[in-house]
């Protein structure tokens, strides 16, 4: 699968690599292509997950701030509920998912 933004592949993996949580895909970080993908400094905490790490994502000269997101010290709960998913990546909506 990829995510894809404009013409930039975001990240890339397959299926079986990928974590499915609360309607979002999350990619693995050693497949997410951080050249494209860099730390935003907004803060969030999730209730249900814990500290997350927003980030900004770059295609060409267009930047979206905040629009990908990762969870690097997940809460122990949520690691049983959904499988360990800490430092994956995910993509806010603007990101095309595809196979």
């Amino acid at each position: 699968m990829k995510a894809v933004l404009g013409d930039t592949i975001l990240a890339e993996a397959p299926r079986e690599e990928l974590l499915s949580i609360e309607g979002n895909w999350y990619f693995p970080p050693s497949r997410v292509n951080f050249e494209h993908v860099s730390p935003s400094s907004t803060p969030y905490a999730c209730p249900l997950k814990g500290a997350c790490q927003y980030m900004n994502i770059r295609s060409g000269d267009t930047v979206l701030a905040d629009r990908a997101w990762s969870y690097p010290d997940p809460f122990p709960a949520s690691v049983k509920r959904f499988g360990e998913y800490a430092n994956y990546v995910a993509f806010w909506k603007e990101v095309r998912v595809i196979d």
